[in-house]
């Protein structure tokens, strides 16, 4: 059966071992956590949260927090990191490249073996002028990941939210065409996805055939609604930037049909790691707003979650 955790970036407050404690507390099996560098982290909301120094971590600092995890019946799905790691500034770019690395020894050395992130996208370039960056940047990325059995899951986030994002966004997997044209070019048992049904749903893609289509390549899942306003979208339109007419919410306040969702899943046979990934602005007045988004997530979906 597949396990039931929450990502870490909402806590960004609190320490690794409070993070647990949380977690274990509210009844979570597992938690994806947000490892960010400790120093010149990412100021986008949700981003630049660090709950291990992957870069600064040792084999014994690996073994407490094991132990801390083993105690608390609480597992580390994955270290999550989300840059782009195709930016045209290529100084950022190989800032983001290196934490990566520095992630999967972190994630080998806890026996975690997931690394969940981005593949990138320079906003300006086509898909196929991004492709041959694409092809450029990530196999020595993926030897390292094939060489510390580091599985890689990217998230299907187009990163399009802000004017400086268009037009392109700053992520290429982002549609079931994109992902079949990487994985064409990037044959490796160890890339797969992070999927999160909600992106699918703004872009007005079905969420649900690609569980099937892909089902090989789906190592990490995300738990994240999304609401479209039809309203608005009839007002700016699709080339709009996409927070003009959506908005991401809590699971079971969007848009997401989650019964479907669990249910193809299982369909699959997914036995991996599904965690909640709170942005809802709703919830953002104060840390008792936040833990409120959790738990009714949580109780909302383990009507449907085993």
């Amino acid at each position: 059966m597949m396990k039931f955790g929450l990502l870490s970036a909402i806590l960004e407050d609190l320490t690794l071992e409070e993070v647990i404690d949380f977690c274990a507390e509210h009844g979570f099996e597992c938690t994806e956590l947000a490892c960010w560098p400790v120093t010149g982290g990412a100021k986008r909301r949700y981003a630049g949260v660090s709950h291990i120094d992957a870069e600064a971590l040792t084999p014994e600092r690996a073994a407490e927090i094991n132990k801390l995890c083993a105690d608390k019946g609480v597992a580390i799905s994955s270290l999550g990191y989300y840059p782009n790691t195709l930016d045209p500034d290529l100084e950022k770019r190989q800032a983001y490249i290196g934490h990566i690395h520095a992630l999967i020894d972190a994630s080998a050395m806890l026996g975690v073996n997931m690394v969940t992130t981005f593949i990138g996208r320079d906003p300006k370039k086509s898909v196929a002028e991004n492709l041959e960056l694409v092809k450029e940047v990530w196999p020595p990325i993926l030897e390292h990941a094939a060489e510390k059995k580091v599985r890689i899951g990217i998230e299907n986030c187009p990163m399009w939210f802000t004017d400086d994002e268009w037009p392109g966004g700053q992520n290429l997997m982002t549609t079931p065409a994109n992902w079949r044209k990487v994985f064409d070019l990037l044959e490796s048992e160890w890339l797969g996805i992070n999927y999160d049904p909600s992106h699918f749903v703004w872009q007005q893609i079905d969420y649900i055939k690609p569980l099937y289509d892909f089902k090989d390549k789906i190592f990490h899942v995300h738990y994240k609604d999304i609401k479209l306003f039809p309203e608005k979208l009839a007002e700016v339109g699709v080339m709009a930037n996409p927070l003009e007419y959506m908005s991401p919410k809590t699971p079971g306040l969007g848009d997401v049909d989650w019964g479907r969702y669990v249910s193809a899943l299982t369909d699959i046979g997914f036995d991996g790691y599904s965690v909640i990934e709170i942005e809802d602005k709703a919830f953002e007045g104060s840390f008792e707003d936040t833990v409120a988004a959790i738990d009714q997530s949580a109780r909302y979906l383990r009507s449907f979650v085993a």
